[in-house]
C-alpha cells in the first residue's frame, strides 16, 4: 500500500512546503502531493519540480466543491504536469481537460461537502460512484472514508474495493497506524496523510515532522 505524503494542513498547501520537502527528502517517500491553494503558482511550480527531481510521483488534489474552481484546478494540474489528479466530481469535463495527457484521474466517490471537506454517502452510493467512474475511464477513485458523515469508514472502503478494479486511494483524517493497517486489510491501494503529520497526531510526544512520518514510512514498505 502506497503512502502519499500531502504537504497540506486543513486542505491547504503549507506555506513552508519547500522547506518541509528539504527536511524529508531523504526519508524514502516516493509519493508526494499538494493542493493548489495555500501558496502561489510560482511556489507550486518550484514544489512540483523539486518533487520530480527527487524521483517521486506527484499528486494534486482538488479542494473546491464548486464546478468552475474545481475545473480551474484541473487546468493547473495539466500545466504543472502532475502524475495524478485527485478529487472533484465533474468526471466527464475533467477527463476532457486531461485528454492527451498521461495524468491519471481519481475522482471523489460520494458527495464532498464544505471545507475542510466531509463526505456524504452510504456504501451503496460509494459503490455506484466507483462503477460510474470506472465506466467513464477513470483510473480509480479518491475516497474520503474517515470524513464520512453517513457510514462507517471501513464499510465505505470495502464497498469501493468491491465495486472497482481501479486504484483506491483513501484520503483525509488518517491519524494512526491502526487506521493504516485497517485500510490495508480492507483493500485500499494507497492512503494520504497531511494534517496529522503537521499537527503531531501520529506521534504525539515527538516534535519533528521526520519523527511523525517515520512509523508511516515503515508501514508503507519504505525505510527511514
Amino acid at each position: 500500500m502506497d503512502f502519499i505524503f500531502m504537504l497540506t494542513r486543513a486542505d491547504r498547501t503549507v506555506t513552508d512546503c519547500l522547506e518541509v520537502l528539504d527536511t524529508i527528502k531523504d526519508l524514502g517517500i516516493t509519493h508526494i502531493g499538494f493542493k493548489d491553494i495555500g501558496v502561489d503558482r510560482d511556489t507550486l511550480t518550484q514544489l512540483h519540480t523539486r518533487i520530480k527531481d527527487m524521483g517521486a510521483t506527484t499528486y494534486l488534489e482538488v479542494v473546491s466543491t464548486h464546478r468552475d474552481q474545481a475545473l480551474a484546478s484541473v487546468r493547473t494540474a495539466t500545466e504543472l504536469g502532475v502524475d495524478w489528479l485527485m478529487g472533484g466530481t465533474w468526471i466527464e469535463e475533467t477527463l476532457n481537460l486531461l485528454h492527451d495527457t498521461p495524468i491519471g484521474y481519481l475522482p471523489f466517490a460520494g458527495e464532498p461537502l464544505g471545507h475542510p471537506t466531509r463526505l456524504a454517502g452510504n456504501p451503496d452510493r460509494i459503490a455506484d460512484d466507483c462503477r460510474r467512474a470506472q465506466a467513464a475511464g477513470c483510473a480509480g477513485v479518491d475516497l474520503l472514508a474517515y470524513r464520512a458523515t453517513d457510514a462507517d469508514p471501513l464499510d465505505l472502503v470495502r464497498a469501493a474495493r468491491a465495486a472497482t478494479t481501479g486504484r483506491l486511494v483513501v484520503a483525509g483524517s488518517i491519524t494512526s497506524t491502526y487506521q493504516i493497517q485497517d485500510l490495508a486489510s480492507a483493500g485500499a491501494d494507497a492512503f494520504t496523510i497531511g494534517s496529522a503529520a503537521f499537527d503531531g497526531s501520529l506521534k504525539p510526544h515527538a516534535g519533528t515532522i521526520r519523527s511523525q512520518l517515520a512509523p508511516v514510512v515503515g508501514l508503507s514498505g519504505n525505510r527511514v
